[in-house]
């Protein structure tokens, strides 16, 4: 199973493609998708929504997993990252990719096993758990990359659930 996962953002996002072989992750591809500050906000989602696309359209995976929007104090900043993480769904939706969503909490009690890690905890063990040389940089596509992790340790079980919705 290949996964993408995506921490989002309109200036930085961070996406991370992992392979999960057995119970073995295998990193395949990770890094950010960055828009200028000054550009027109239309202009930054067509260009997070095209990137987007053409990392779908190049490594293909099977699934895509988006970290939940945390509310910030800063509203317009809420907006702008819930309309880039928008464009990404829409993405995915469009090429028939099924999306599940994590909350941080999630994600921290999944790499780290405790929900109130602390980001450099999250960091190391995303770091030990693909065998990377060094901590991936920006944080954004350390936090991707766990985002990714997440699902693959989580997929069996959100895929019973899922099944059991269904009925």
């Amino acid at each position: 199973m290949r996964v993408l996962g995506i921490d989002p953002g309109i200036a930085i996002v961070g996406f991370g493609f992992i392979d999960k072989i057995g119970s073995k992750l295998v990193p395949v591809q990770y890094g950010c998708i960055q828009t200028e500050a000054h550009t027109p906000q239309e202009e930054r989602l067509k260009q997070v929504y095209e990137s987007t696309c053409s990392l779908i359209d190049r490594y293909k995976p099977d699934t895509v997993a988006v970290e939940k929007l945390f509310f910030n104090k800063n509203v317009t900043t809420a907006f702008s990252v819930g309309q880039a993480r928008g464009v990404m769904i829409l993405a995915a939706a469009q090429r028939g990719l099924p999306v599940t969503e994590y909350t941080p909490l999630q994600v921290k009690q999944a790499v780290v096993g405790y929900g109130k890690a602390e980001k450099r905890q999250v960091q190391e063990m995303v770091k030990m758990l693909l065998n990377l040389s060094a901590i991936p940089k920006p944080d954004d596509v350390a936090d991707a990359l766990a985002v990714a992790i997440c699902h693959a340790h989580s997929s069996v079980l959100t895929q019973k659930i899922n099944e059991v919705n269904r009925r």
